[in-house]
């Protein structure tokens, strides 16, 4: 458990990378920090627990995760195949989403015996620190009722539409995979698939709400304070 002092989280800034790399990599540090935590039981010396934060754009991609239903798939995989789009079902929480170029994916692999353990608070932390980070850019965004994620106008049935999806994986209180904030990504993409498996809802982009490309470097600038504030951790 966490002591008083904050723990500290290694940023890796991955850029443009393979999302099946990225997922083996996650999968990588994960059983990592299993390992420790195992060895670390009644040790005399344990060593220090390490924490993690990927952030990275993939190219155009779905996926699927093991609660979602393949009919959120719109197109058949042999016509993803030949347009060059994969596609992986893989195991995390939530359905289908889509990832691409200009579009902010973070990975947190992180112990919560170092922070708190409860899944729920996790995420919703994860959705405050992207809400602040919209803020800074001017978006005012909240959550939606039932839905997990981050929304603008998300008390009105007619104007929610969801701007950053989540899905996460946890094993022995240490987590991986994460969110995806749309910033200037192509959102025809989504028109591919019933997002998240909700089909009376919109998906926009910082793009679209501001009328301009952001700059996805100060996004992450802005996210990496907002994510050391609310979990109160430092970031290497």
């Amino acid at each position: 458990m966490n002591t008083g002092t904050k723990p500290e989280v290694i940023v890796k800034n991955l850029g443009l990378v393979d999302y099946q790399l990225t997922w083996d990599y996650q999968q990588q540090l994960m059983d990592g920090c299993i390992a420790r935590k195992l060895s670390n039981r009644g040790a005399e010396h344990p060593t220090t627990q390490q924490h993690y934060l990927l952030l990275c754009e993939h190219p155009a991609v779905f996926t699927l995760g093991k609660s979602g239903s393949m009919s959120n798939l719109l197109v058949s995989e042999q016509e993803l195949e030949e347009r060059g789009v994969n596609f992986y079902k893989i195991n995390r929480g939530g359905d289908i989403t889509h990832h691409g170029p200009g579009q902010l994916v973070g990975y947190p692999i992180l112990d919560l015996d170092e922070f708190f353990t409860d899944i729920h608070k996790y995420l919703r932390f994860l959705e405050e620190a992207i809400i602040l980070t919209l803020l800074d850019f001017g978006i005012v965004a909240g959550r939606l009722v039932g839905a997990t994620g981050v929304w603008l106008d998300p008390d009105n049935a007619l104007k929610a539409r969801k701007i950053c999806a989540m899905g996460i994986r946890a094993s022995r209180w240490v987590t991986m995979h994460g969110f995806a904030l749309n910033v200037n990504n192509n959102l025809d993409y989504f028109d591919w698939i019933i997002p998240c498996g909700i089909d009376d809802k919109q998906v926009t982009s910082m793009q679209k709400e501001l009328g301009h490309n952001v700059s996805i470097e100060e996004v992450k600038s802005c996210f990496q304070r907002h994510f050391s504030d609310v979990f109160g951790a430092k970031l290497m």
